[in-house]
């Protein structure tokens, strides 16, 4: 039986701690659109996303008025497009990827993700084309979001995509200028990963999901950082074990909220119910970050020494916790630490303390990668796709998933900012060190090959 402390605990994450159900998402099998006539492919696209989706808006605010329970996005994921599209060219992709935006659109949905290419171990026609199409893909739509994954721990990392996404992402970052190269923070370039995450720009309809799926992202740091703080005021001997167990019991209160809604907006649009990714996803609003979370840990200035630690501990706890509430936990779960998307990090990176070479150690240990990170116009394709490699490296190496969202903002130094505001908030423009000294590396191609790890199995 569910104590009154219990409710009124959760109550509170609600009222005072910026608790929310950051994301429902709808994961839509297209593969039954799949025709040669590009025409015939749209239309049918956009009558299935509408005839599953039409009424996941509604329902997203029928659940949140019953329960009380803030829902902040409404989404969908599509079947991967580089997976479904053969034939159709170029031109055809592009087509596709509007018609996915004039989709959303309809059904009134924040983003759409799943214009993504799975080439860790190679490169079929239609995904080259699709790389090939995402600058203006990205640039010409409001909804749109892709996802390339180029590396795995079974695969290595497929070096001749990652050089090629390194193009990719400058010329995304030109086609939206005007915008500070915004088009590049709807590309994820992933290593390992997931068929259920729920959170953009990496959420995709994996191919052994069912046909139409639920999946929910909940995001607490608030409730996070107000728990730390309160254990470690009324216990002032409190240890780094204990605190973690705060964490755990934080986390699962937070994955039964979420499995609650989820359950309940799949029975009311009739889709299975997927998972819950538990992710401490922040914004950029004060008492929303993970930066604050590291603070109330003890980590006056994130990215000082001992803050990889305090992430890892963070990122387990979270995990533990969610996975003792719940049997369906998925995608990413963990702690992001996205700088443009976290005030407080944005604010770490501006004053020093927190550089690219501290988040890429931390990174090791979080959830997800080199997130919104935001770097001088003019850094050359070939550092870009360096820095991503390095990531790859860290999630094939590992076992782990991993991404990165990084951002040339095109006009602009180290020192500078760039404003997007809403939840993709605002950063100052990291200095790149070394620029351009990995060119051989990178240019030599080929595959990175797979750990003697992956073979253990």
């Amino acid at each position: 039986m569910i104590g009154s402390e219990e409710i009124l605990a959760t109550l509170r994450m609600f009222q005072e701690e910026n608790l929310d159900v950051r994301t429902v998402t709808l994961g839509i099998n297209l593969s039954s659109c799949v025709s040669a006539d590009v025409t015939v492919f749209c239309d049918k696209i956009r009558q299935k996303i509408v005839r599953h989706a039409g009424s996941l808006v509604s329902a997203c605010g029928h659940i949140a008025d019953r329960y009380g329970i803030p829902i902040v996005n409404k989404r969908i994921a599509v079947s991967p497009i580089g997976s479904i599209a053969a034939g159709i060219g170029s031109q055809g992709l592009l087509q596709v990827a509007r018609t996915l935006d004039e989709a959303a659109a309809e059904v009134r949905v924040d983003l759409i993700g799943g214009f993504s290419a799975l080439v860790h171990k190679g490169t079929t026609r239609t995904e080259q084309q699709l790389i090939d199409s995402l600058p203006e893909a990205l640039a010409s739509t409001r909804r749109v979001c892709a996802s390339v994954n180029v590396a795995s721990t079974r695969s290595g990392i497929n070096m001749d995509a990652v050089v090629g996404l390194g193009q990719v992402i400058k010329r995304a970052a030109d086609l939206s200028a005007d915008q500070g190269g915004f088009a590049c923070a709807k590309l994820c370039v992933f290593a390992n990963i997931p068929e259920d995450n729920p959170f953009m720009a990496g959420a995709y309809h994996g191919m052994g999901e069912g046909e139409t799926v639920i999946n929910i992202g909940v995001s607490g740091p608030g409730v996070v950082k107000r728990a730390i703080e309160r254990a470690r005021r009324l216990h002032p001997d409190l240890d780094l074990q204990m605190l973690a167990s705060e964490i755990k019991q934080t986390a699962f209160r937070v994955t039964r909220v979420g499995e609650l809604v989820g359950q309940a907006v799949a029975r009311e649009i009739e889709a299975e119910f997927g998972v819950v990714d538990l992710s401490l996803a922040p914004t950029p609003k004060v008492g929303d970050s993970v930066g604050e979370i590291l603070q109330a840990m003890g980590i006056q200035k994130v990215g000082a020494p001992g803050s990889t630690a305090a992430i890892a501990l963070l990122n387990e706890a979270v995990k533990k916790g969610g996975l003792f509430a719940s049997s369906s936990v998925g995608g990413l779960s963990g702690a992001f630490i996205p700088v443009a998307e976290d005030s407080t990090l944005a604010t770490a990176a501006a004053e020093g303390w927190l550089s690219l070479e501290k988040l890429e150690a931390m990174t090791a240990v979080c959830s997800l990668g080199l997130d919104m990170i935001c770097i001088p116009g003019d850094t050359d394709a070939a550092t870009i796709a360096a820095l991503m490699a390095d990531e790859m490296a860290i999630g094939v190496i590992n076992h782990k998933t991993v991404a990165t969202r990084i951002i040339p903002v095109p006009g602009k130094k180290p020192g500078e900012w760039v404003h997007w505001g809403g939840l993709f908030g605002s950063s100052p423009i990291m200095p790149v060190r070394a620029a351009g000294a990995s060119a051989a590396f990178v240019g030599m191609g080929g595959r990175v090959p797979a750990p003697l790890s992956s073979m253990r199995n």
